[in-house]
């Protein structure tokens, strides 16, 4: 039975120690409610794709802590990403770039990884405790809307994840921008938060 828990420290240490043990998990992000898993957990990994309904050739991204652990699940960091990273991280950015090899097989269907830093301290905390990198994507059902409150990422999840951490409502309401990085000029995937003109604009001072 899924719990929903105030998002005191206490319970977040107890989320952190469920994702430690495999389960699955909802927490509040700065964008809409994530469900995620141990982002080195092959089979909790699986089950997430099972929970989401998600098709598997459609990547999970991963949310970090902190930039020092960006090495742990990305590799041959490109320069464009790391401008953007000093920009807009911690923000809704999510940027593709080359995955790691640790990283389970299961997470994508090709050699990058999706990944962003959230600009919410909850979200920080769990992932910081949980070991630095957390699979997850938005708390609900593939092709209905993103849960920006506890209670819709519950009732979209009730019975498929350990627990649901409520921090109130979602302060961003919408997902990330994705960029991929990986070519020669950037390329919006998903429209969000930061424009292309945000984007444009940074890599313009910098020339």
């Amino acid at each position: 039975m899924t719990q929903l828990l105030p998002a005191t420290h206490e319970n977040i240490t107890t989320t952190a120690v469920a994702l430690q043990q495999g389960d699955l998990v909802v927490l509040p992000t700065d964008t809409v409610y994530g469900v995620g898993c141990d982002a080195f957990n092959a089979r909790a990994i699986e089950r997430l794709f099972s929970a989401k309904q998600r098709p598997l050739d459609k990547g999970i991204p991963i949310l970090l802590a902190d930039i020092t652990d960006l090495d742990k699940v990305a590799r041959d960091i490109p320069d464009l990403a790391r401008q953007y990273i000093a920009q807009f991280w911690p923000g809704p950015l999510t940027l593709v770039m080359p995955r790691h090899p640790d990283l389970p097989a299961v997470l994508a269907p090709d050699d990058t990884i999706a990944v962003r830093i959230p600009d919410n301290d909850v979200a920080r905390t769990l992932i910081r405790i949980a070991g630095g990198a957390i699979a997850a994507t938005s708390a609900n059902q593939s092709g209905q809307p993103p849960a920006t409150t506890a209670q819709m990422a519950l009732s979209a999840l009730d019975g498929l994840v350990a627990s649901v951490l409520d921090d109130g409502l979602s302060p961003g309401g919408q997902a990330s921008t994705v960029v991929d990085c990986t070519g020669a000029t950037p390329t919006i995937l998903r429209e969000g938060p930061i424009t292309m003109a945000d984007l444009h604009r940074l890599t313009t001072q910098t020339l």
